[in-house]
């Protein structure tokens, strides 16, 4: 199972350093497409600068080839003068420019506004007018460079946001599947344990009133496995329901879990509440379900230790939380697997579906608002899992 995972962990990042590949590619291909043209673009205006200055040249006599240059070139620019002021333009939008066409009157407004538009992105190009005397050209790309230029930008931006609505959505209809899952397996199972359940206290009872009934240890044993078959039922009933909160004293739940469970695992295995502990903190939890959690770490510590060890409790009680600190002497976790131990179906053993600690975080986030996590862990040496529960208000 932890193969599988780590498989999917790996694809998942393969594919996602594939999308990111394409993308810069991508950006990386559209960008020389985008300087490429401007480079074009330079040119042009450069064959019009000098254009410009071939019209300001007394020496010249046929000016037939300069205005060709001036009249074939599409790039739109703006020239001024030493006081920023327009002396010419060519190549703006016609549409815009003028107020009224038939008259010939400019939009002064629109000029200074393209103006403004091409000193942001370019530098001006200097025009020698005469000795010692220039002015300056103003261009502005062309608008297929323009959508060019940016259009990859926004094309990632949405193909981001599309994978991110995708991810959501599927995410939320996999916790949907993965919630009737275990809703479903829990009403089966508090069904399956139903039937056998009612058998077993008829037969307490009979054995009560027989001649042959045997020892009170005995009876005492059987009434506490079946008052535990109970408490299962109870606790598969309410997954998938809300569950009733009430405010107890963690320590006295934790030791009755404790109590049950020393009788029931193996004598090498020592199960003990810090003397640090505050005997008195109290949360707001589901007894039955809380309870559950308490035995699910204490069993997965017993398999970590390999049924030899010691699994130690330390509650603390803060201002607005309690915090339960659970540390066994087992095995411990590899730092990259802090996460991966609450994923349903991680684990480590030959047997088992590695619901437990999967529950186990169900019941305490979903049903108690708290948190829990892997607080520490060192490989050889053992690991401390932190359950955080807020204060009764």
């Amino acid at each position: 199972m932890i193969i599988e995972l780590t498989n999917t962990k790996r694809w998942k990042i393969l594919l996602m350093m594939g999308a990111v590949s394409i993308s810069v590619f991508f950006l990386l291909f559209t960008r020389y497409l985008v300087n490429e043209l401007s480079a074009k673009e330079l040119t042009e205006v450069n064959k019009m600068v000098h254009a410009f200055e071939q019209l300001n040249d007394p020496t010249i006599k046929n000016y037939e080839d300069i205005r060709k240059t001036l009249q074939s070139a599409t790039t739109p620019i703006i020239v001024v003068n030493e006081k920023e002021e327009v002396t010419n333009f060519r190549n703006l939008d016609s549409t815009k420019l003028y107020i009224n066409k038939a008259k010939g009157l400019i939009d002064s407004s629109y000029i200074n506004s393209q103006l403004w538009w091409m000193k942001l992105f370019h530098k001006p190009i200097p025009i020698k007018i005469e000795e010692n005397k220039f002015h300056h050209i103003y261009y502005k790309e062309q608008q297929a460079i323009t959508l060019l230029r940016f259009f990859p930008y926004i094309q990632l931006l949405l193909i981001a946001l599309f994978l991110a609505i995708s991810y959501v959505a599927f995410n939320t209809s996999r916790i949907s599947d993965q919630n009737k899952v275990w809703v479903g397996m829990a009403k089966e199972t508090a069904h399956q344990i139903g039937t056998p359940l009612s058998s077993m206290l008829a037969w307490i009872e009979y054995l009560k009133t027989s001649h042959e009934a045997p020892t009170e240890n005995i009876l005492d044993e059987l009434s506490k496995d079946v008052k535990r078959l109970e408490i299962i039922t109870e606790r598969f009933s309410k997954i998938g329901s809300t569950p009733e909160l009430k405010t107890y004293n963690i320590y006295e739940t934790i030791h009755e879990s404790i109590d049950y469970l020393k009788s029931r695992i193996s004598d090498k295995v020592n199960i003990s509440i810090s003397t640090d502990s505050d005997h008195h903190a109290q949360a707001a939890i589901n007894k039955n379900l809380f309870s559950w959690v308490i035995e699910n770490l204490v069993k997965n510590g017993v398999d970590a230790m390999s049924g030899h060890g010691e699994i130690s409790f330390l509650i603390h009680q803060g201002k607005s939380a309690v915090d339960i600190e659970v540390r066994d002497t087992g095995k411990g976790i590899p730092r990259a697997n802090f996460n991966l131990v609450f994923k349903p179906g991680f684990t480590t053993k030959k047997r088992g579906w590695g619901l437990g600690l999967s529950l186990s975080k169900r019941i305490i986030e979903n049903y108690h608002n708290g948190e829990i996590i892997v607080k520490d862990s060192e490989i050889g040496k053992g690991t401390t899992f932190r359950i955080r529960l807020k204060k009764p208000m």
